[in-house]
């Protein structure tokens, strides 16, 4: 059973349709990209499903019932785009006010602040002020500041912005060993790279509307364009027009070739073998989640990067 199911949602705000139509479901423990370039609809989504919109049309269920927010909010983490720390309060006593709020005891969050400080380096941060910490500081106290009831549902938007490489590894580690424990997630970010490598399952939105749906692997796998990558020791003096393929690009010994109508990789490498060219590697090309953001917001195609190269 899904954990979250949006159905259909539709928002508007005077005459603009901000959500329109929109649905799709996330599992349980699921990490779960929802993208979308500025003004696409993202934020509107995440405060429908935080409870801080109605949708004017459709219905959201968590956990299998119609979402109540009085109710089912304290299941939800959500850390914004915008951070909401109180500057002028210390550290421990906010966190331990924010658990509070989300239904933990004194003791209990006391305690569990604790675990997440030790285990983030923060433990001598307790009577600092937020205004005294670092943007990279601000990022590890937010993170923690949302996970720390144990949510169901963790929403995440640009949760590595301000982090050092060895800052953003131990949340990216957090963030796997959460979805590990059943928790799901929803990651929202610019950073296509961040995208593949940590999401299962992507929604790609654009003008209020949901455009693409899937996982990250079938999703590269549609929009493939029959592109590979071919290393050989020395460039063949000529191709004639008989080749399975064409060369859309060469460069420091490598080839990239676009396969032409029904031939199979095998026809390739067949082809250049039978002509003595000793071949040191071959992988196919699979667009990045980048360039097809690009492509289907922009309409460029994915296969830019090789349309001016010589052959």
């Amino acid at each position: 059973m899904p954990l979250l199911e949006l159905q259909h949602l539709r928002k508007y705000f005077a005459t603009q349709k901000a959500v329109d139509d929109i649905s799709f479901s996330i599992d349980a423990g699921q990490i779960f990209g929802l993208l979308g370039p500025n003004g696409a609809g993202k934020t509107t989504l995440i405060r429908m499903i935080t409870g801080i919109f109605y949708p004017d049309e459709g219905q959201i269920i968590f956990n299998g019932k119609k979402f109540d927010p009085q109710n089912d909010i304290a299941h939800i983490g959500y850390m914004p785009e915008e951070r909401g720390l109180y500057k002028k309060m210390k550290i421990g006593e906010q966190t331990t006010y924010l658990a509070q709020l989300k239904g933990l005891s004194k003791a209990d969050a006391t305690k569990k602040i604790k675990e997440w400080f030790i285990k983030f380096d923060m433990n001598t941060w307790w009577n600092k002020k937020v205004e005294d910490l670092s943007k990279g500081m601000s990022q590890k106290l937010q993170f923690v500041t949302t996970v720390l009831h144990d949510p169901k549902l963790i929403i995440l938007d640009e949760p590595f912005s301000g982090l050092d490489p060895v800052n953003t590894n131990l949340i990216k580690d957090e963030i796997y060993a959460l979805a590990k424990k059943g928790a799901t997630v929803i990651f929202s970010t610019h950073r296509m790279e961040q995208v593949e490598e940590i999401c299962d399952h992507i929604v790609l939105v654009n003008k209020g509307t949901k455009i693409l749906d899937g996982t990250v692997n079938k999703i590269k796998q549609d929009f493939k364009e029959n592109l590979f990558s071919i290393g050989v020791d020395q460039i063949p003096p000529s191709l004639n027009g008989t080749a399975p393929f064409e060369v859309v690009g060469n460069e420091d010994l490598a080839y990239v070739v676009r396969i032409t109508g029904n031939n199979k990789p095998n026809d390739v490498l067949n082809y250049l073998l039978q002509r003595g060219v000793n071949i040191r590697s071959f992988n196919e090309i699979l667009p990045s989640l980048n360039d097809i953001f690009i492509r289907l917001v922009k309409g460029t195609p994915v296969s830019r990067q090789f349309q001016n190269v010589n052959s």
